[in-house]
């Protein structure tokens, strides 16, 4: 179920793999599995996901051979799924999903000279697990700030997948940018309880739009609500890849999770002998969070705005979490200037103040 976020820092001190030191034989190819928790064509994290491997395939050509298994569920499968590759003689294994994390270090403690990568995890109990992830609440707060600046009944509705740190800190992040520039802004979130269930995303778009929402933001994976507010007329923002070609009217723009320079990266250090455990967490500045191109109907002056919200990102200028903030009970969470840190970020669970509702159990 939690998929993609982290919630704590790794209890296990980062040290030399014990992978590292000799360049991979050149005779036979590097072997890289990936496990998907869904379709690559779902167009959103698992799409995301399989363009990386595909564009690493084809950077390294023949030195490399890549496949993948979808829709594994976490748990027990997971970790059947894992061993299957590393006994097939797969050298390197990106598990995409944060509930591997348990399979990922069982079956690495059995392999230890397979390298194990693990996108949004937080448990390393072996020295050949490594953990990567993205700052996708940077994204959040420039598309918050589009729609804020962009709504006319000041009421924008997301599309939650599950209650867990990173999905609270999209929210967050959107809402204080949307608010930044229009106090009267409100937020109604529906959870869809589920990463990747198209009936359910378009069920939760409809009764939004109804709510009053012209604008909508998902935090789940299917085209699903982009084709609701294409066919009511709303405004929406793609998920993890450009969505246009579904909803290419009302489409505004997409936070892309762009995982091909990591994928790349970290496959070569694997050929070239150099592999080492690592945890990670990129963002703008290394253009692991990217965006679809801005939709016409998103005003000349904002788009300058966002451009110039993402580029003071990008140099380290600007934080999206700096204070004054407090949480939703109004209690003080950062002073004024006082930047988050990333320890308060993984494991959020309260939404900042002027968030109605609450944040389900």
């Amino acid at each position: 179920m939690k998929r993609r976020t982290l919630i704590a820092t790794s209890a296990l001190a980062l040290g030399l793999s014990a992978l590292g030191g000799a360049a991979m034989a050149q005779d036979d190819p590097l072997k890289v599995g990936f496990i998907y928790i869904g379709p690559p064509g779902d167009f959103g994290w698992t799409y995301a996901h399989d363009q990386a491997r595909l564009a690493a395939q084809e950077h390294f050509g023949d030195a490399v051979e890549t496949s993948y298994v979808e829709n594994v569920p976490e748990g027990p499968d997971a970790e059947r799924i894992l061993t299957q590759m590393a006994l097939s003689g797969t050298d390197m294994i990106f598990a995409t999903s944060f509930g591997y994390g348990p399979a990922v270090n069982a079956v690495a403690e059995r392999f230890p000279d397979v390298a194990f990568e693990h996108a949004t995890g937080y448990q390393q109990e072996s020295p050949n697990v490594s953990l990567y992830n993205a700052r996708f609440y940077e994204g959040r707060a420039v598309i918050g700030h589009i729609a804020g600046r962009m709504t006319e009944t000041d009421t924008i509705g997301y599309i939650a997948s599950f209650p867990i740190p990173e999905v609270i800190m999209g929210i967050n992040s959107a809402y204080l940018h949307a608010r930044a520039v229009n106090p009267d802004v409100r937020f109604r979130v529906v959870w869809a309880y589920s990463w990747f269930d198209p009936a359910q995303e378009a069920a939760a778009a409809e009764a939004l739009i109804d709510q009053g929402a012209d604008i909508l933001m998902q935090h789940t994976d299917s085209t699903a609500p982009l084709q609701v507010a294409q066919d009511r007329g709303a405004l929406a923002f793609g998920q993890a890849s450009d969505m246009t070609e579904f909803a290419p009217d009302v489409h505004l723009t997409a936070i892309i999770d762009n995982w091909t320079p990591y994928y790349i990266e970290r496959i070569q250090a694997r050929l070239d002998g150099e592999w080492e455990a690592q945890n990670v967490w990129h963002g703008i500045p290394e253009d692991e969070v990217t965006f679809a191109p801005f939709n016409d109907r998103i005003p000349d002056d904002v788009q300058a705005e966002a451009e110039e919200m993402i580029e003071s990102i990008r140099t380290g200028e600007y934080h999206p979490f700096t204070g004054p903030i407090n949480r939703q009970d109004g209690s003080a969470w950062l002073e004024d200037g006082e930047v988050a840190p990333d320890s308060d970020l993984l494991g959020m669970n309260f939404y900042v103040e002027g968030m109605s509702g609450e944040i389900p159990e």
